[in-house]
């Protein structure tokens, strides 16, 4: 089986000669939750955002496998791109929700890169892609918010609907920028149960960026800690030693 993801010498520049990735090279499997920990500006957010290509790599590929195809996700545009990135989900930090629009009417968002613009427009979906909207807003605890507006929700709920916005998509990768970052402890653990539930549901993998080590081993099947720009550490919690911790952050005092 090829792996999901497959990202080979991965290299972004933001101006030449200063590099936030250096060369990064890791394989996805097929499931499971991965955590990317490091310190900011190491480049955690935007080797995420390569792989959805919201960010142009520099250099380097990165193979994604889908029903039964595997492309070059750096190499592709237009049409090709538009397609690739309709099968990878994305969470975000901030909800990046419609906030004038209904919490059913942001789900179907979800659906916009499958179906025409005059049927978008129209809010014309498919009874199957509405009934699926209804299905996932009980699945992530919102089956009563349907009509309610997004700018009305609390910043949990505003990303359960972020995840189930993801997932509309029916996608074969998830991945998640700081999903946890704006929210209380109580609500961060949900949000991560809810990510690694459903990773596991759809049998799909699941890629988390998070500040927050101790979420991280309590939820990653994997972890991958970046520093400078490259991976120093990728293995499970029970390995995340605090050798690798300073490693990973710098210093010590942090960890007492």
């Amino acid at each position: 089986m090829p792996h999901a993801i497959e990202i080979q010498d991965l290299v972004k520049e933001y101006k030449p000669g200063h590099p936030i990735l250096r060369g990064i090279n890791l394989n996805i499997n097929g499931t499971g939750l991965v955590a990317i920990i490091g310190p900011s500006g190491t480049g955690k957010s935007t080797l995420i955002r390569c792989i959805n290509r919201l960010v142009d790599p520099s250099r380097g590929a990165i193979w994604f496998s889908s029903g039964g195809q595997r492309v070059n996700l750096a190499q592709l545009r237009g049409r090709a791109l538009r397609e690739s990135r309709r099968q990878i989900g994305m969470v975000f930090q901030e909800y990046n929700l419609v906030e004038r629009l209904t919490v059913m009417e942001n789900l179907l968002c979800g659906r916009l890169g499958f179906v025409g613009a005059w049927t978008a427009w129209r809010r014309k979906f498919p009874k199957e892609d509405i009934q699926h909207a209804f299905d996932l807003l009980d699945t992530v605890g919102l089956g009563s918010f349907a009509n309610q507006r997004a700018d009305a929700l609390s910043g949990g709920q505003r990303q359960r609907v972020g995840i189930a916005r993801a997932l509309m998509q029916r996608p074969q990768l998830l991945l998640a920028d700081e999903p946890t970052s704006s929210l209380d402890p109580k609500t961060s653990f949900e949000i991560m149960s809810l990510l690694k539930e459903q990773g596991r549901a759809q049998g799909i993998p699941v890629i988390v960026n998070i500040h927050d080590v101790e979420l991280a081993k309590r939820y990653a099947d994997r972890i991958i800690g970046m520093s400078g720009g490259h991976v120093v550490y990728d293995g499970n919690a029970e390995n995340l030693s605090d050798d690798y911790l300073k490693q990973i952050y710098g210093g010590e005092d942090w960890l007492s």
